[in-house]
């Protein structure tokens, strides 16, 4: 009995140690940032020392890293710079203003030193990437310190990050550090910066930065030593010391994320809003009169804003977030967002709850962006226009109403993308569509049709408790679109795969339209033929309007769904038999006369994104629909 307990347990440990090693959980890879920073204002130059421990979480031995140096992208002849040269509508943000940086305009990080747990390593600087060649693999499970000098020029403000905004903001310090690249389940991610998107490592960071005591720095983030800085982080009716020099050493620790920005100007008014849950709101800009009166109400509006995302996107994690005015229009970072800000109130605040968002959908979870572009600016385009629905529905923005359906106009610019003739799929890399239109319409517009469409397929109720338990079983761990449907179809109980793969891998287009209407087997029945015009499947809302004004609703499943929607709030539905995908057309026989019905509509709603809704709606009087 002893050996056949043993054999059985042996056998039990090795069957579930191969089915682990052939469906390994998604690793996460962890880095401990800790930097000092001694910033020359007057050169636009800064030394760093960086401390950098790093965490192989993952399955695999490590002989070769790579970090990013972003600022390298602001020289002539950089992949930006030729980028920009030849596309076709290139940024006209960018345009050839690379290619006219002067030797003291341009941005550069510079390699001085680089040892791994005191033994040098070897690098080579391949553009905006650091490649670099270990002295002893990483084993899993292992982590190392990596020790780095360097030195950077901070580039005239061109893209995102920079010196001299086009408002005036000193410092707008993005992308400002080597920075590691991600490594995980696909391997290293060691993409060039040509111009969209990033990816990151989670991780904590600590940043010392010294510089002219008279700038303030909004930054990720918590000051560990506001009585000593002062600018506004100091605790009311508390006293600042007194600064013994010209310069002061702003600490800043920033807890489980993955990227660092901060801004500096001797300008900036710094104020401070704390919420009802104790978290904190920081408020950095340039008071005049483009900016006076819209950034004074821009606090209370945030915390209504914040309240609302609260409850219908998932809870904040951290205990702070940061509006700061810099950039070039309007960029996410952790904690913080970089925003131009001498803009209407309504424009103010749009921008701001847009970046905002972002915490959700990209700096908590941490999408690789790149790859899915789409899931980040796309679904926080979606929870943008959701939310500031809700603060027009609270009399919060000047001139604006509520509408039914806030996703209306995304639809119409989705549908002018089809017919554009240059539409490329959701999957293309976010630095290889061939045009900045095409990509700009599949991140955001494509992207946010993709989440109100899923909601009109799944219905309202399992959409929204599917967004919350996709963001709650997903926060810190960089998940792909599969991720994100498995979740959909665990709360909806449908299959929704072909969905992603329709709608995210091709360029197929959904149109339907209303065939015929006619008497049906007997006089007391009608029969109706559905047909399928476009390459893309998908399930038919239909809306029967009587002559007496009443109107019956019906909701036709994908056969591939394997069930159908659940009630969406709006309208209570009768649901047929379902439509198989490889048949172009159906038919169905409702028991009511021909002469008591009007007319027949599919996608009342307007919820489903089809390209071409003449040939939805036809009258009974008509009977068939004319070629």
């Amino acid at each position: 009995m002893y050996f056949k307990e043993v054999f059985l347990s042996l056998f039990i440990s090795l069957f579930f140690l191969n089915f682990s090693e052939a469906q390994p959980d998604r690793w996460q890879q962890r880095v401990e940032y800790a930097m000092d920073i001694d910033f020359n204002a007057a050169a636009h130059q800064f030394r760093g020392i960086q401390k950098l421990r790093y965490f192989n979480n993952s399955p695999d031995t490590l002989d070769r890293i790579f970090y990013h140096l972003y600022f390298n992208a602001f020289q002539p002849g950089s992949m930006m710079d030729v980028r920009n040269q030849w596309l076709t509508d290139a940024d006209r943000r960018v345009g050839s203003r690379i290619s006219n940086l002067k030797p003291d305009e341009i941005g550069f990080q510079q390699v001085t030193s680089l040892e791994q747990d005191g033994t040098p390593v070897s690098y080579e600087v391949v553009g905006t990437i650091l490649e670099v060649t270990l002295a002893n693999p990483i084993l899993p499970g292992q982590d190392v310190l990596l020790e780095m000098n360097f030195n950077a020029q901070v580039p005239l403000q061109i893209r995102r990050s920079g010196r001299d905004n086009s408002e005036g903001i000193d410092y707008s310090m993005s992308q400002w550090y080597p920075k590691l690249c991600e490594y995980d389940y696909q391997g290293w991610h060691a993409n060039p910066y040509v111009g969209r998107e990033f990816y990151g490592v989670w991780g904590d960071f600590d940043v010392k930065i010294s510089i002219d005591k008279k700038y303030t720095i909004g930054a990720s983030g918590y000051l560990q030593n506001p009585q000593e800085i002062g600018h506004g982080y100091e605790a009311p009716g508390t006293s600042v010391t007194k600064a013994t020099s010209d310069r002061l050493t702003w600490h800043f620790v920033a807890p489980n994320v993955h990227d660092f920005v901060w801004a500096a100007d001797p300008d900036y008014k710094h104020t401070q809003f704390t919420r009802e849950d104790g978290m904190v709101m920081h408020f950095f800009y340039q008071e005049n009169d483009n900016t006076r009166e819209e950034w004074q109400r821009l606090p209370a509006i945030m915390d209504k804003a914040f309240g609302y995302i609260n409850v219908h996107n998932g809870k904040y994690p951290y205990k702070q977030y940061s509006f700061i005015q810099g950039g070039d229009g309007g960029m996410e970072y952790p904690m913080a967002t970089l925003i131009t800000g001498e803009r209407s109130l309504p424009s103010l605040v749009g921008v701001s709850v847009h970046e905002l968002l972002h915490s959700w959908y990209q700096m908590i979870l941490g999408t690789n962006e790149s790859l899915y572009a789409w899931m980040d600016e796309g679904f926080t385009s979606w929870a943008s226009n959701e939310t500031m629905n809700y603060l027009k529905s609270e009399g919060l923005i000047p001139g604006s109403k509520p509408v039914d359906n806030p996703h209306s106009g995304t639809y119409s610019g989705y549908i002018n993308l089809t017919r554009s003739g240059i539409e490329e799929p959701l999957t293309t890399h976010a630095d290889h569509f061939q045009t900045n239109y095409a990509y700009g319409q599949a991140a955001y517009t494509k992207g946010e049709v993709f989440l109100e469409q899923l909601k009109y397929i799944v219905g309202e109720e399992a959409f929204q408790k599917g967004m919350l338990r996709y963001f709650d079983t997903w926060k810190f761990k960089h998940p792909n679109s599969n991720d994100f449907i498995r979740i959909m179809e665990k709360v909806s109980g449908l299959e929704l795969d072909w969905y992603r793969e329709y709608f995210a891998q091709t360029t197929y287009t959904v149109d339907y339209g209303v065939e015929k209407i006619e008497e049906g087997s007997t006089k007391k029945t009608t029969r109706i033929v559905l047909k399928r015009e476009g390459l893309m499947p998908m399930p038919i809302d239909l809306e029967v309007l009587m002559d007496n004004g009443d109107k019956l609703y019906y909701t036709i499943p994908l056969q591939i769904m394997r069930g159908a929607k659940s009630a969406d709030g709006r309208i209570s539905y009768t649901t047929l038999s379902d439509w198989p995908w490889t048949n172009v057309e159906y038919e169905l026989e409702l028991p009511i006369k021909l002469k008591q019905i009007d007319s027949v509509r599919i996608n009342p709603l307007e919820r489903m994104a089809d390209v071409d809704s003449d040939n939805n709606e036809l009258k009974a009087s008509s009977k068939k629909r004319k070629k």
